[in-house]
């Protein structure tokens, strides 16, 4: 890429100019400006731009500065921090922000998501260097959130797996630049409807994030997509790590989707009673309303390996009709529900079909609620005081051993 030529006395007028148009209490940061660039201390400036952008006095002069300003050192500085002051900036543009735009010598100001992929690929150009392969994969992943806007999906998984290479290379990695890949890779399976898939790299995302950085809409909404995807995943049946993260508490009462996290906790505890009383809520998405009939099968695989688990390991061998009886699921559903539980690795044993006898030796782990550790307090107890039965009764029938 060519570079462009800044004249030092033109750079200087128009610092003036931006400190005349800023208000009184932010005007002696365009000094510190000037004097930082005059000396060349490319790391104070840097760092003296990211603070003042932070700033909602600077919203109005983040693109000017950017384009006549930073770009005359863009070089100088280090090349992450170059494309977070050009992401900044890029919240001036007009229309809806999209995390990703590229620095040209005359930008546009645009709408069109064309022009902002062309952006992009200039700053994925410019920060294209062998010492520089972080700030090239943020951008990189930025460049496959437009192309996604723009509907043009292979292109954003060939930008992703690229990414997604150069990720892997990295023993360390700054938290912004995963967050980033994440949250595109997240919006890409969604697009596709992966939910499985959308689910993980979405939770990946919020570990890479704090949960301050995040307004409260946007809290709603991954939080109530998280939900979702959880819910209708084939492959997801152990919500532990959302049921325990804060982003649901961003549907609690009074959200008007409050249903949803409630619905959510009865999956992780099998509760049939309360999937029925809330099931009439399901209409009001599509998606969950497509999968009803999985909904219930998937409650009911909750419900079979609750049952299990609030029993002792020496005690888990049960008919169907009791199997039946405590789920609440139709006798003529049990066999293949236990077929499907083995199936998919929530349960370890066998099943006797002739005399409809199913032996669990083993349930897969889940985060449990405060009524389950209760049950688990009340078998300790009851193990407890099993083993002291046990001791008193060898104590007395080995009294004569004893006194040998």
């Amino acid at each position: 890429m060519s570079k462009q030529q800044f004249d030092p006395e033109k750079i200087s007028d128009f610092l003036t100019e931006q400190r005349d148009e800023a208000a009184a209490e932010v005007q002696p940061v365009f000094l510190d400006f000037e004097d930082f660039w005059e000396r060349k201390l490319w790391h104070q400036l840097t760092e003296k731009l990211l603070e003042y952008f932070t700033s909602k006095e600077s919203a109005e002069q983040r693109l000017a500065l950017y384009n006549k300003f930073i770009l005359s050192f863009a070089d100088k500085i280090n090349q992450l921090k170059l494309v977070k002051l050009a992401l900044s900036a890029a919240t001036q543009i007009e229309g809806e922000f999209v995390a990703g735009f590229c620095d040209v010598a005359a930008l546009t100001v645009t709408t069109d998501d064309e022009d902002r992929a062309t952006f992009l690929e200039s700053l994925q150009k410019r920060v294209n260097k062998p010492e520089s392969e972080e700030a090239h994969t943020y951008a990189t992943t930025e460049l496959a959130g437009v192309y996604l806007r723009l509907d043009e999906e292979d292109k954003a998984r060939e930008q992703l797996d690229t990414a997604q290479t150069t990720l892997d290379k990295f023993d360390f990695v700054e938290n912004i630049v995963h967050a980033s890949f994440y949250r595109v890779n997240a919006e890409y399976y969604q697009s596709k409807s992966d939910f499985t898939s959308y689910y993980r790299n979405s939770l990946l995302y919020l570990a890479c994030v704090n949960e301050s950085e995040l307004s409260a809409k946007e809290k709603q909404q991954r939080a109530y997509n998280l939900a979702l995807a959880a819910l209708v995943s084939d492959q997801i049946y152990n919500f532990g790590e959302l049921l325990l993260h804060p982003i649901l508490d961003a549907l609690k009462p009074p959200h008007t989707q409050s249903w949803l996290r409630d619905l959510l906790f009865a999956f992780n505890r099998g509760d049939l009673a309360t999937f029925d009383r809330l099931s009439n809520n399901l209409s009001k998405n599509e998606i969950l309303q497509s999968h009803r009939v999985f909904l219930y099968q998937k409650i009911s695989l909750a419900a079979l390996t609750e049952l299990v688990f609030k029993r002792p390991p020496h005690d888990r061998a049960m008919t169907f009709q009791t199997i039946s009886h405590e789920t609440k699921v139709k006798p003529n559903e049990i066999e293949h529900l236990l077929m499907k539980a083995l199936s998919l690795g929530l349960l370890r044993g066998k099943i006797d079909q002739v005399d409809q006898v199913a032996k669990i030796n083993w349930v897969q782990p889940k985060v449990l609620e405060r009524s389950q550790i209760e049950g688990m307090r009340q078998r300790l107890k009851e193990w407890d005081s099993n083993v002291n039965d046990l001791g008193h009764w060898i104590e007395d029938q080995g009294k004569d051993v004893w006194a040998a």
